[in-house]
């Protein structure tokens, strides 16, 4: 296992930095007993919150606040966990770290209490993850979608399908073990049917999983096109606020700006860029470079037209775009209110006026469904893209189970593509699991997390 010694027992100041009425120390290990009561001149009881002062080497108070103990195996990290409320200020916080450190604990690393947690099975590799989601959630449905996988909702799903899984692969390499019966195990056992069940089960997981890292990551937006089309204007109508400057001189925006909206609870990330053009100006092809850069990784390109001018170069540079990135591009017809140009939007396009807010709601309505977004559900949770991953993969293992199965009644090679996303949905929670992914995984962890 990663851990690099179990034996260890860790601290960490569990709060942000900076000031605040509360601040925590988390420590966890077998040598919390030892230095809580040390640190606290007593021996405190589970599981109740005790006023005491924290003591230095010498007996005088670093400062006086609430210690929880938390004996094994009934704590977060399935260890001796003892948690030190005390005043939020960073001296003291610190102060009271480094006596932790003097009595035998050492500093933690980023997020190692939860993998501490889900090595003693307290929590399997899906939950740890939606830690890390709950408390990065930018908005309150990806907080209650994080809140719900935390609760073991997807694993609970994730199993029952491997469940599914096990009691056909059970099924099918006990018939390859009777090959001289008379009947047809795979086609009397109606094997067929069972693993279409699980594959549609497993697109379902899919698709529910695809709703988590939408509203967990977002969508990023990049708007494009030429000089002057008003994609600043329009960054500044999806955000509701005067984020870019707008003037009527070409080349503006020179550098990328930024903003985040939400839509139906999902995080749009919105990158306005500089005018597509051929300039002279070394600052202005900086930016031309920068935007290029954002567009190559955009999930959705608003390709931004001035309706109401005619730009041979718009055409140019749209073609461009339409040849590297044409599954990405959405082209906005921007400035109706100028052109009076009302055409029927199509799935690739879209009229809208950014000064009157005319074809807005549509713009939101598409991306969404350019991003093939699922209908909001009441039973979202959150999923991360490795989450996405082995669930396709898994089920292309079934589909081609499926295939060998229909063409070639091969039951041993059936049980051969059952077996391998059997281990793949297992990833998932963690079962199986590389020591390189716990530490890409846990690395991303708040420090006392």
């Amino acid at each position: 296992m990663r851990c690099e010694n179990p034996a260890s027992t860790i601290a960490a100041i569990a709060t942000p930095n900076g000031y605040g009425g509360v601040g925590i120390v988390r420590l966890s290990g077998p040598g919390v007993p030892e230095i809580a009561k040390r640190l606290c001149s007593q021996k405190l009881p589970p599981r109740y919150a005790v006023y005491t002062p924290f003591l230095n080497d010498n007996h005088t108070p670093i400062d006086t606040g609430i210690a929880l103990y938390f004996p094994a195996p009934h704590s977060f990290t399935g260890e001796d966990v003892l948690e030190l409320q005390g005043h939020g200020g960073p001296v003291i916080l610190n102060l009271l770290l480094k006596r932790t450190l003097a009595l035998g604990a050492i500093l933690a690393r980023p997020g190692e209490f939860s993998e501490r947690a889900f090595l003693n099975n307290k929590i399997d590799l899906a939950q740890a993850e939606a830690i890390a989601d709950l408390i990065s959630a930018s908005n309150e449905q990806a907080a209650l979608a994080a809140q719900r996988s935390l609760q073991g909702e997807f694993s609970k799903a994730v199993h029952a399908l491997n469940e599914k899984i096990i009691h056909l692969r059970m099924y099918v390499e006990a018939a390859i073990d009777f090959p001289e019966e008379e009947i047809d195990f795979l086609t009397e056992g109606n094997v067929g049917a069972q693993l279409n069940t699980i594959i549609d089960g497993c697109e379902a997981l899919q698709q529910t999983a695809k709703q988590g890292v939408l509203l967990q990551q977002g969508i990023c937006v990049v708007l494009a096109g030429a000089p002057n089309a008003g994609k600043s204007s329009v960054l500044n109508a999806l955000a509701e606020k005067e984020t870019a400057i707008v003037t009527a001189i070409p080349g503006t925006t020179r550098d990328v700006l930024r903003e985040q909206i939400n839509i139906e609870g999902i995080p749009l990330h919105i990158s306005d860029t500089a005018g597509l053009r051929v300039s002279s100006d070394v600052i202005e092809q900086e930016g031309v470079r920068r935007a290029q850069m954002e567009i190559a990784k955009a999930d959705v390109i608003l390709w931004v037209i001035d309706s109401s001018h005619e730009h041979p170069v718009n055409l140019e540079a749209l073609n461009a775009a339409l040849t590297e990135n044409k599954d990405k591009v959405i082209i906005v017809y921007n400035k109706i209110d100028l052109s009076g140009v009302h055409a029927p939007d199509s799935p690739k396009t879209v009229y809208i006026s950014a000064k009157t807010g005319a074809g807005l709601t549509q713009l939101k309505e598409k991306i969404l469904t350019h991003m093939n977004v699922p209908e909001r559900s009441a039973d979202q949770m959150s999923a991360r893209i490795r989450h996405l991953d082995y669930l396709q993969r898994a089920r292309g293992q079934l589909n081609q189970g499926y295939c060998v199965l229909a063409e070639q009644h091969a039951g041993e090679l059936l049980a051969q593509h059952l077996r391998a996303a059997h281990d793949l949905l297992g990833e998932i929670t963690g079962v199986f699991t590389t020591e390189d992914l716990l530490g890409e995984i846990f690395s991303s962890f708040c420090i006392g997390k």
